[in-house]
């Protein structure tokens, strides 16, 4: 891994109102306002979200993307639930791309980052003494129940809520089983409907604010601007790997958090990798971090070695609606 901890870039000052257009929140004629949860959001005029509220058939997916493959879609039954809205669960998300890096992170600074109530039942794995280790995820969801947007995650790795933690075979048990736990401490979006629905719904730490993907040849990268400023706070860029494997691969990742009532839950995400390879190799990944509150913070967790990286440049997903953590037979 390349870390850069001068300054990303440069850009120019400006206020939160130019960070909404950035994040392609502006309403034009190609957008409507819809009301979710008290809030009013801008969707894309006619775009999957404001025609069926996350319930697309996928007859009209098929008709309007018949490049994707919707086998796995259909052997997943949706329900109807009120998640602060009326939605329905699980959300598909049927053409995405995305990288994932794992580094090793301050054992100590992640223990203080979960709250306290939440460390009777979840900690944060220890790699090694001292160290725990954290995932930093971009995705681009090109085309989904709400429509299309760019979220980066940054998530502490744990144990399974109630389950004893055996530090790096508890992560290799979790890597060996396809079936990870964290909890997410930072995950911004750069549409208004995104941010919406996971503050509200979801009960994830999200805000709005540009990111952009590039690609060339032999990387893809994503630019994140400062919400406060606008300025570039940092890059996170993945090589793109060769040898990918095209079998499809079923990978479980679930969370723990708490809803606004302040009770502990948990949500799950269903990925179904089309495309994918990995790598240990540090020269893998570069994150040029700058002097936004976001580069700030991941300073903050004193991040070491990067353990693994994914390059996955197709995968389909399916976003369960949170449960009360006694679901699992804990939390009681």
């Amino acid at each position: 891994m390349k870390m850069n901890i001068a300054a990303a870039a440069t850009g120019c000052l400006l206020g939160t109102a130019a960070i909404l257009s950035w994040a392609d929140t502006a309403v034009d004629d190609t957008r409507v306002v819809v009301n979710i949860a008290g809030h009013d959001v801008p969707v894309q005029a006619g775009g999957l979200y404001e025609r069926f509220r996350s319930n697309p058939p996928l007859s009209v997916i098929a008709a309007e993307a018949p490049d994707v493959d919707l086998s796995w879609f259909k052997g997943i039954k949706k329900e109807k639930v009120d998640i602060g809205f009326t939605s329905y669960s699980p959300n598909f998300y049927y053409k995405n791309r995305k990288i994932t890096a794992v580094f090793t992170a301050d054992l100590a600074r992640l223990k203080e980052l979960v709250p306290e109530d939440m460390r009777q039942q979840v900690q944060p794995l220890q790699v090694w003494p001292g160290r725990g280790a954290v995932a930093l995820t971009a995705y681009a969801y090109d085309y989904c129940d709400n429509d299309s947007y760019n979220e980066i995650s940054l998530a502490i790795v744990t144990n399974q809520p109630g389950a004893s933690s055996f530090g790096p075979f508890t992560l290799l048990g979790q890597s060996l089983s396809k079936d990870f736990w964290g909890y997410v401490l930072k995950l911004p979006v750069n549409t208004e409907l995104a941010r919406v629905r996971g503050v509200v719904g979801y009960n994830l730490p999200k805000w709005l604010t540009a990111i952009d993907l590039k690609e060339t040849a032999s990387s893809i990268s994503f630019e994140v601007r400062d919400s406060a400023t606008g300025k570039l706070d940092f890059v996170f860029e993945g090589k793109k790997l060769g040898d990918l494997s095209h079998e499809a691969d079923l990978v479980s990742n679930s969370f723990t958090n708490r809803d606004g009532a302040g009770k502990l839950t948990y949500g799950r995400a269903v990925s179904r990798l089309l495309s994918h390879a990995s790598s240990t190799r540090a020269e893998s990944v570069e994150l040029q971090l700058g002097d936004g509150s976001f580069s700030r913070y991941i300073k903050s967790l004193k991040l070491g070695k990067m353990m693994k990286y994914e390059y996955v440049p197709a995968f389909q997903n399916a976003l369960y609606a949170p449960q009360p953590l006694q679901a699992l037979g804990v939390g009681k």
